[in-house]
């Protein structure tokens, strides 16, 4: 057999590598921040210009900075081999993370590096790439590109410049742009928040975009006294451990408006349960079951923070990008067993926030009446908004009323019910999950209520006070009525 030396084009490849993975600006971004941790920085600086139109971006860390060499290893496309074992705390996988996460953005990479009084700098522009020709960077040139706390401090500095498809070839608007800044920003919280939160050992981190410091989200509310943290578990994959941590939230009556809408995220409560997967305490993939189970309204409560070592990056068949990943084989049905004992665990929160009638100084939806060896259950008439319905109209409206909810307590499907407490207890779901439902139902409820008390505000929130449904969740509730500007000072 004969060999013959058989390279990829340079500019096709380079141009290849912009599709590597699924890349947005946060995306990108985090991907130079992990070559920041890995390089011992304790603060990165994130400028996202949009230069009318002609968007820069420039990521500095304060790290130990690179050597000539070292920089011109780290611009080499795929300079790291993936199989190769690395370090524990090690972010990196396939050595294209830079290169292939900048030109997902832009056409032009700038890296320069400071480390012992020396300073380098290396350029790929993919207009001009052909034979992997590299620019590497004149003295003058470094100092006028470089900012100056680069020039005084060890560390590392990379500008995307031509950011064609971040701008979306010119043409993204600059409100456009400023809302992917404060989408990178929340993910960014996201992502790093526990790097950002200092729970990573050696590792305390902070990250400023455009001069303000990015605070952790936690997406598990550990701060939270109603949040369930639940018993851990270790599961043994490939000879390397894996930790299981589940979470049940809190419902949303424990929550106010601004912490229930931070906890959602932007697509809800629904969309964001499931599974947490963390690559050395880096979040790579957030709410998801890995088909394990769906996506309910009973387990929208559950999250579960599944921390994975790099060592097992083959076997979760870790994506370039880092944003995807596969559950191995091996774990399916022991991580089935513990969702479906969260999901039942979730659906009792929300069956526990049913209508309740044992009490005192509150006024139930239900009555229940044991006489006779009988049991009954009816629909309270003393309920404020049912009293204000068998009240309100005519006489023929009133008839009309009371024989709608006598219609609705004879036909109470008591069998089916029984049948479903003995057997499936757990997927009875009978109150709102949705605190927008509930906000809908309050406000048009309202004009009742406050007919009933005659517009006295303070009375009003009173009756509130103990009635259901909305004593129960009494954080949306009040928050509805502060809103309205009807909550009294000394009732807050």
């Amino acid at each position: 057999m004969k060999f013959e030396d058989n390279p990829p084009d340079a500019a096709s490849l380079m141009m290849s590598a912009r599709s590597f993975g699924s890349y947005d600006l946060p995306g990108a971004l985090a991907d130079l921040i992990d070559n920041s941790i890995k390089a011992g920085a304790r603060t990165v600086f994130l400028t996202c210009d949009f230069a009318d139109g002609a968007p820069q971006i420039r990521i500095r860390d304060d790290g130990h900075g690179m050597s000539g060499t070292e920089l011109r290893l780290a611009m080499r496309p795929a300079s790291v081999n993936p199989l190769v074992e690395r370090s524990p705390d090690d972010l990196g996988r396939f050595g294209w993370g830079m290169k292939s996460a900048s030109f997902s953005q832009c056409k032009r990479l700038t890296v320069i590096a400071r480390r012992n009084n020396e300073t380098n700098g290396c350029v790929w522009d993919l207009e001009d790439v052909a034979g992997w020709r590299m620019g590497v960077l004149e003295p003058d040139e470094i100092a006028h590109l470089a900012s100056p706390e680069l020039l005084a401090k060890d560390g590392v500095e990379i500008l995307w410049s031509n950011c064609d498809r971040l701008s979306e070839n010119g043409t993204l608007t600059v409100s456009e742009f400023n809302a992917l800044v404060v989408h990178a920003r929340s993910r960014l919280a996201l992502i790093f928040h526990r790097y950002l939160a200092g729970e990573v050992r050696g590792h305390r981190l902070v990250i400023r975009l455009n001069g303000q410091k990015i605070e952790p989200w936690d997406p598990f509310y550990r701060d939270h006294e109603a949040t369930q943290e639940l018993e851990p578990e270790p599961l043994e994959v490939a000879g390397r451990t894996i930790d299981i941590q589940p979470f049940i939230l809190p419902h949303y009556s424990k929550l106010v408006a601004s912490q229930y809408d931070r906890l959602g995220g932007e697509e809800g409560f629904l969309r964001n349960q499931g599974f947490y997967v963390y690559r050395n305490h880096r979040l790579i993939i957030s709410g998801t079951w890995f088909r394990l189970v769906r996506h309910g309204e009973l387990s929208q409560l559950v999250r579960v923070r599944v921390d994975i070592p790099n060592a097992l990056d083959h076997v979760w068949k870790i994506t370039i990008d880092k944003s995807d990943a596969q559950l191995p084989a091996a774990l399916r049905s022991r991580l089935h067993q513990i969702v479906e004992g969260l999901r039942r665990r979730s659906a009792r929160i929300y069956r526990s926030r049913g209508g309740r009638l044992d009490r005192r100084g509150t006024t139930s939806v239900w009555s229940r009446h044991a006489r006779g060896g009988e049991i009954h259950y009816s629909i309270n008439r003393e309920h404020p908004i049912i009293e204000a319905l068998l009240e309100g109209g005519d006489d023929g409206q009133k008839h009309a009323a009371a024989a709608a909810i006598n219609v609705i307590e004879q036909a109470f499907p008591v069998a089916a019910f029984g049948n479903d407490a003995t057997a499936r207890i757990d997927s009875i779901h009978q109150t709102l999950s949705d605190p927008d439902a509930f906000r809908a139902d309050l406000i048009s409820a309202l004009p009742l209520l406050l007919n009933r008390v005659d517009g006295d505000m303070e009375a009003l929130t009173k009756l509130l006070r103990v009635t259901e449904p909305w004593c129960e969740a009494w954080n949306t509730t009040e928050s509805v009525l502060r809103e309205k500007g009807w909550l009294r000072a000394e009732s807050q």
